[in-house]
């Protein structure tokens, strides 16, 4: 059984103060909402950015904010049920989410990421508010693609590209099982561009599914066990960043 932190969604106003005023940390999840194949539901980012951020403010004592549920996932807007911020947008909420968590006197914000599209609006709105006396870490689900080679059984479609695949699948199963879909699990292994990465593109233009991989060999135990490398390495390196800081 893990322990269960502070939580806007289960916590009053009186309790989240007694937690800003003792110093707590507070953390973010960031998702998207996006195709994920035919098995997975169009908010897995969110699902999964929210479970791993439990775990670490379990482990920190903290306070878990309500997460971001939309990202910019443009490149996955031809498919049917994305939708998306453009990267001013969700640079914007997260500057706001963050001032208020500065204003309500948390000691920092720890940012917990589950899409890749969100990247530079993260990097760009930390950058923001710890001019503004935040102190503020982003964190993407460190050691991933080494965590993925020890657990996971397929190939990945590209390196460090997992998408639909065992890899999110696995950590589904472990903590939303009820809302993965296992006999509509299939594999593609599409052929990327040669200009994938330095041009904007669909996925759909050649990606017929949505699935980047196999997602087929994906268990709760491999998810378990993904998520728990995950957390072990960001709460490293939170302690680290916590110590840079005195936080």
């Amino acid at each position: 059984m893990h322990k269960i932190a502070s939580d806007f969604a289960h916590t009053a106003w009186p309790d989240i103060a007694a937690a800003a005023g003792r110093g707590a940390l507070a953390v973010l999840a960031i998702g998207a909402c996006e195709q994920h194949g035919a098995h997975l539901p169009l908010t897995t980012d969110t699902d999964l950015a929210l479970g791993v951020s439990r775990r670490i403010a379990a482990a920190l004592e903290a306070v878990v904010l309500p997460p971001i549920a939309y990202g910019d996932a443009w490149n996955n807007e031809a498919f049917p049920g994305t939708l998306s911020l453009s990267p001013d947008t969700l640079r914007a909420v997260i500057i706001d989410i963050g001032r208020g968590v500065r204003r309500n006197g948390f000691a920092g914000l720890v940012i917990i990421n589950g899409h890749f599209g969100n990247r530079e609006p993260i990097s760009l709105a930390a950058r923001a508010l710890v001019a503004e006396g935040l102190p503020v870490v982003h964190l993407d689900y460190p050691h991933l693609e080494k965590l993925a080679g020890d657990i996971c059984d397929s190939e990945p479609a590209g390196p460090g590209f997992y998408h639909a695949d065992e890899v999110e699948t696995a950590m589904m199963l472990a903590l939303r099982p009820d809302a993965v879909d296992m006999s509509r699990a299939a594999p593609e292994y599409p052929a990327f561009p040669p200009t994938f990465g330095i041009e904007p593109m669909q996925l759909r233009d050649f990606n017929a599914t949505g699935v980047f991989g196999d997602p087929r060999p994906a268990t709760a135990a491999k998810g378990e066990a993904l998520i728990e490398g995950i957390v072990a390495e960001s709460l490293r390196l939170i302690g680290l960043w916590q110590a840079r800081h005195a936080i």
